[in-house]
């Protein structure tokens, strides 16, 4: 389950990036040379200490619903093994009783993991949008007090359709982080407590066209 939480996590966060992280339009474009950063967006927002931090906590709100449908998911198993097993030597209704309430407990585990998941998503889509408006508004201090006229979001599908290559020094992704988390004053989570958050590469990967 909790891979299908942290699916959830990346799911939710690019369903709310383009909402929250938009760069207001400039109403005339600055003379002089063009400054161009790059930064993963998302990967800042989750990595900040207080991404982690409520990343962590909503994990643990849902671990008990999670607990129960792994239990649930185990029991199911084990009757309907139980059924193969001992199906030849019970009489046809034991077996149709049998049957019918191994086929209940799979509509009930399958509605609970969808009412799980789209409760998950909705909070994780409320979390990662306040965050994310919030890192917005360090980036956009950020940028301005170094220069940059450009921000690319060089995230993992953005990146082969867009930039061929990122030099080391335009890559922006920790100095945001670094900057919110100072802003923000949350301390950094325990070490060995971090959570399935999306995290920043040292730099972005980069598409290289093949040789020829």
């Amino acid at each position: 389950m909790k891979r299908t939480l942290a699916l959830i996590v990346l799911l939710a966060s690019g369903m709310v990036l383009s909402a929250s992280a938009q760069t207001p339009a400039a109403a005339t474009a600055p003379a002089g040379p063009t400054k161009v950063a790059v930064i993963a967006f998302q990967m800042a927002v989750g990595q900040t200490n207080e991404g982690q931090r409520d990343f962590a906590d909503l994990r643990k709100k849902y671990e008990p619903r999670e607990a129960k449908l792994k239990a649930l998911n185990d029991e199911t198993e084990t009757l309907t093994k139980q059924l193969q097993a001992q199906g030849e030597k019970l009489a046809p209704a034991e077996q149709q009783s049998r049957a019918a309430a191994i086929d209940s407990k799979k509509k009930q585990l399958e509605r609970d993991n969808e009412d799980l998941q789209n409760d998950v998503r909705q909070e994780m889509q409320e979390l990662y949008a306040t965050l994310a408006s919030k890192v917005y508004d360090v980036l956009q201090g950020y940028v301005e007090q170094q220069g940059f006229t450009v921000v690319i979001d060089a995230t993992a599908s953005q990146q082969q359709q867009t930039v061929l290559y990122v030099a080391p020094s335009a890559d922006i992704t920790k100095a945001i982080i670094d900057a919110y988390n100072a802003k923000s004053g949350v301390p950094a989570p325990p070490a060995g407590a971090g959570v399935d958050a999306p995290r920043p590469a040292a730099r972005p990967a980069v598409h290289r066209p093949a040789a020829h």
